[in-house]
């Protein structure tokens, strides 16, 4: 098939694009190459010389037009991921890009066999939790006065005991930030206009992705970018509210392989799933992973009290759907730590960026003390 790959200069766009090439298919990419995620606007080394590359932005009709010509197939992974309060832009990105794609493929009747978008596991907010008597409970978001008094954990409303997380299916979404609704937004577009106009698509709930080729550079990217920084600049890995978050983190070659599954069975169609690891760790476990892996397990973590405004406490992923189809993962957090590593120390530029991304997180009102 020729498939089209939105983002696929990023970082699950790429490790897609490399699996799509060997398992035959012909591959074209529409990227815009945005800052900060890359330089300069600059290609990276890492997109293959067979692959045709298109610099364009998804929010623009005519690159979408150019995009689309002769394909197949589409993974729709450009986004924008950001903790800055510009909301509008999550919507432009990240749901409007998606509209435009379903719109100009109707128009003109182009013959798209299957389209496959990114999703996140951020729709579920906070996820799935548990009373003591078993009781399934879905809470909202966490008060703001809550967090200003260090209270991390979430409490029945009607009880006051702490709940329990549980693993969350696919059946109950919550989304709480400008993200996560763009997202779902983006998903439900996706999912009824398939079924309205017989385009079979697929949405992936992608929870937190770990690997090479994650940029370094963007304030969003995560704990993986943000440990490997401080232990090879020789400083404690710095750790929002206790630590004991239960986190998610699924390798971005099972990802991939996630991607390619969907795209090819035909089981998949017109609904949404979970890729993640199939358990959690704990931030603090996390930190553990990556200081070892640097060959710095000295480096104990610090936990000065901060927060990031819009966090969840805990959010892990039911992937019993995908199971079924015949994927399971295959990575772990320590192949994430090792290969990111290795990556991330051969690129040029790369630095302890994390002091001034928080600052200016500090300033936006994203992160609080």
């Amino acid at each position: 098939m020729k498939v089209l790959v939105t983002g696929g200069a990023g970082f699950i766009g790429s490790h897609t694009v490399d699996l799509l090439l060997t398992r035959g298919h012909s591959v074209r990419v529409l990227d815009a190459l945005e800052p900060p995620v890359h330089r300069d606007r600059h290609k990276p080394d890492y997109v293959p010389a067979e692959v045709e590359f298109l610099l364009g932005d998804v929010r623009d009709r005519a690159a979408w037009e150019r995009a689309l010509a002769g394909v197949d197939a589409v993974f729709h992974l450009a986004a924008y991921q950001d903790y800055l309060p510009d909301f509008s832009k999550f919507f432009h990105v990240n749901a409007v890009s998606t509209a435009l794609l379903y719109e100009i493929v109707v128009e003109r009747r182009l013959p798209v066999q299957k389209i496959v978008v990114a999703a996140s596991q951020a729709v579920y907010g906070e996820g799935k939790y548990r009373r003591a008597d078993g009781a399934a409970v879905y809470p909202g978001q966490r008060p703001a006065e809550q967090l200003a008094r260090h209270e991390w954990d979430l409490r029945d409303p009607e009880t006051g005991e702490v709940l329990r997380p549980d693993v969350t299916d696919e059946s109950v979404v919550r989304p709480h930030n400008s993200y996560a609704i763009s997202k779902y937004t983006e998903e439900q577009i996706a999912l009824n206009l398939g079924r309205r106009y017989g385009l079979p698509s697929v949405a992936m709930r992608y929870s937190i992705v770990q690997g090479p080729r994650q940029s370094f550079r963007n304030a969003y990217s995560g704990v993986l970018r943000i440990f490997a920084m401080q232990v090879l600049a020789g400083q404690r890995p710095v750790i929002y509210e206790d630590g004991r978050q239960l986190r998610d983190y699924v390798y971005v070659g099972d990802v991939a392989r996630a991607n390619l599954l969907v795209l090819e069975d035909p089981r998949a169609d017109y609904q949404a799933f979970n890729v993640g690891a199939g358990r959690a760790w704990t931030v603090l476990e996390f930190a553990r992973i990556m200081a070892e892996a640097a060959g710095r397990p000295d480096l104990e973590p610090v936990v000065p009290g901060e927060y990031r405004f819009g966090d969840t406490r805990h959010i892990v992923s039911d992937i019993g759907k995908l199971r079924a189809l015949g994927w399971a993962p295959q990575g772990d957090p320590a192949r994430s730590a090792r290969e990111y590593l290795d990556w991330a120390t051969r690129q040029p530029g790369f630095g302890d960026y994390t002091a001034a991304a928080r600052e200016h997180m500090k300033q936006v009102g994203a992160v609080k003390a």
